[in-house]
């Protein structure tokens, strides 16, 4: 049995609600990171930085943890993609995904606070948006509300109707939390979710 406590380097109310899928004993904290994009950096290498910076910056609270941290980023045509924030914003954004396919990739870390060694990967999901009217894209944002969501919309709710189809690995990871690969890099430091069950 491993003693180490778990720790969600977040606040988000998503991944809490997928890491609790998981039934073992966690903790949230708050990381103050920066997540400005660095120059020339791509969105695979911001958003596993991200991921390490947020699970580093909360270590100094947490003494034998395993601490994880997440980020994700969405790219359409080459650009990333963040939260709209406003109303205007994500109709642009819907309306840009119209027809294409939006790739999200979340950085993954998992950082042992004994020794502040640190496994880390970033997973790819793929989305394909149906051919959007204004009418659908509009009637989707008063439904919803989904201004703090990266690409505008919500895939555990209504935003379902505005797919074609989705490509991943784990349906998780388009929430935020690649559950499968987390499971694996807590095994990596003898952490077994199954024998840790609350």
């Amino acid at each position: 049995m491993n003693t180490k406590s778990i720790v969600l380097a977040s606040t988000s109310p998503f991944r809490k609600s997928i890491l609790e899928k998981l039934n073992i004993r966690f903790e949230c904290a708050k990381p103050e990171t920066d997540e400005s994009p660095q120059l020339n950096e791509t969105p695979q290498k911001l958003v596993e930085r991200l991921a390490i910076d947020k699970a580093t910056a909360v270590t100094k609270d947490f003494a034998n943890s395993l601490i994880i941290g997440s980020d994700q980023v969405a790219v359409c045509d080459g650009e990333i993609l963040g939260k709209p924030h406003t109303f205007d914003n994500a109709v642009k954004q819907l309306t840009k995904f119209s027809g294409k396919c939006v790739t999200f990739y979340t950085g993954l870390c998992v950082l042992n606070s004994l020794d502040n060694t640190v496994k880390s990967l970033v997973e790819p999901f793929h989305v394909h948006f149906n051919e959007l009217t204004q009418k659908e894209i509009t009637d989707y944002i008063n439904a919803e509300q989904p201004l703090n969501c990266a690409g505008s919309f919500k895939s555990e709710g209504l935003g379902i109707c505005l797919f074609e189809k989705l490509e991943g690995d784990d349906p998780n990871t388009l929430i935020g939390l690649p559950l499968i690969k987390l499971v694996k890099l807590l095994k990596e430091y003898d952490f077994d979710v199954l024998s840790n069950q609350q």
